[in-house]
């Protein structure tokens, strides 16, 4: 499996051919935070071909002094505005968050390698994996 993507310091490989057939666990689930930076805010506007202020209003709202994008709910689940269920993709993905970017190495699956597994068919653990 050589497109398995490895990053130091990281108990785990991802295999990113697995996002074709997962259905997008990563952008639904429980609730959370997507947090986005004025930069990244702008350029997902500009990806929109909408306004900022507009896409402020439609899109985010505000956590403490940050920004996070809005989520949707279907069935029960809790998924990103941008995530495209009859796609299995993500609407902006050409201008996604860097926290859409990074995922999975985040720091907090560093030590939870086991929840990660459960939301990620993609994490490849141990060499009998590889």
């Amino acid at each position: 499996m050589s497109d398995l993507i490895y990053k130091e310091g990281y108990p785990y490989r991802f295999n990113p051919s697995a996002c074709a057939s997962c259905q997008g666990r990563c952008c639904t689930g429980e609730s959370g935070y997507i947090f986005v930076s004025k930069d990244e805010i702008e350029k997902i506007a500009q990806f929109l071909n909408v306004e900022v202020q507009n896409f402020i209003d439609t899109y985010l709202f505000k956590k403490g002094y940050k920004y996070s994008i809005k989520e949707k709910v279907f069935n029960g689940s809790h998924e990103c505005a941008f995530y495209e269920r009859e796609l299995n993709s993500c609407g902006v993905y050409g201008a996604r968050p860097i926290q859409c970017q990074t995922f999975p190495f985040w720091d907090y699956f560093k030590t939870r390698v086991d929840v990660l597994k459960k939301e990620c068919p993609g994490i490849v653990t141990g060499d009998s994996d590889v």
